[in-house]
């Protein structure tokens, strides 16, 4: 696809489904979710992930119900991306009323308060960004690395309609360290999404029973800087709703080597990523093969 076509097509789709009338919009979302998910490449992934989160690496299950799991979250995928159009023409005060319940809002607010910075360890879950448009209303205003999507314009264009709604945006790229460091120096939010290896190189845990990479970064960030380190997830439901989890401070200080430290925390962080996934496996949107065919 041509760099100008591709702008224009997303920023086209963007803006119909924020100006689609609420409940219109995630309907259609949903829909195309599940129509255009089930006939890609990408629903093997999601069943195979799918698969070892709901059953682990050695057990078996029901196909049917498999199945069922990946047209759920194909229709939340594309509900993700409907409320994600919509956020930026919802006031502070909609969104902030949207909220059922904030799990654990505590440990965020009591490490905030302690300006030592935080760092906050996401997954592909729900809507992060409704999430970081919340913790901003609460004036706790969060830092995000996003990947350098191409053409730039493109890329430009997301991260303003991000920090429309409060979440900062940096590019995954060779500042983007430095930048969060200053963040946490002075005493700000870091969000990083780590259920995903994108750039290769990450740290190997242990992740639903068996051997994966994770993004070494959350634990490098805390150690480094003795910034508080939490997981959270926002969700989705119930109907336009949602809501955060935050979980309590995992424990990031230096015990010898920092590489041997950052493994240790990444997969402390991973085991708090997999209690988060699997309060709601559905919404995990995590469209790339993780574990290997089940």
């Amino acid at each position: 696809m041509k760099p100008r076509v591709k702008v224009a097509l997303y920023k086209s789709l963007g803006t119909f489904l924020e100006l689609l009338p609420e409940r219109v919009d995630v309907a259609v979302a949903r829909w195309l979710g599940v129509t255009l998910g089930m006939r890609s490449g990408a629903r093997t992934h999601l069943q195979n992930n799918l698969a070892r989160v709901l059953a682990g690496p050695e057990s078996s299950l029901d196909p049917g119900l498999l199945q069922r799991y990946v047209r759920r979250g194909f229709a939340n995928y594309g509900q993700y991306w409907a409320e994600g159009a919509k956020l930026p023409a919802l006031s502070p005060r909609v969104i902030t009323s949207r909220f059922r319940i904030a799990e654990g809002l505590e440990y965020l607010e009591d490490a905030f308060a302690q300006g030592r910075g935080v760092v906050i360890a996401l997954p592909h879950v729900g809507s992060w960004e409704w999430g970081g448009s919340f913790i901003a209303s609460l004036g706790m205003p969060m830092t995000a690395i996003a990947e350098e999507i191409s053409p730039p314009e493109l890329f430009e264009w997301f991260k303003s309609k991000r920090e429309a709604i409060g979440i900062h945006v940096e590019g995954l790229n060779t500042h983007a360290s430095t930048r969060l460091l200053n963040v946490l120096k002075d005493g700000g939010v870091v969000g990083l999404l780590c259920d995903r290896d994108i750039q290769g190189g990450g740290v190997e845990v242990q992740f639903f029973g068996g051997p994966v990479t994770l993004p070494g970064g959350p634990a490098t960030l805390a150690l480094r800087t003795g910034a508080a380190l939490v997981a959270a997830a926002c969700y989705t439901g119930p109907g336009r709703d949602h809501f955060a989890v935050v979980t309590p401070p995992i424990p990031a200080q230096r015990e010898g080597r920092l590489r041997d430290d950052v493994t240790r925390v990444t997969q402390m962080v991973a085991q708090e990523l997999e209690g988060l996934i699997r309060r709601a496996p559905e919404q995990w949107h995590v469209l790339e093969e993780r574990f290997g065919a089940s």
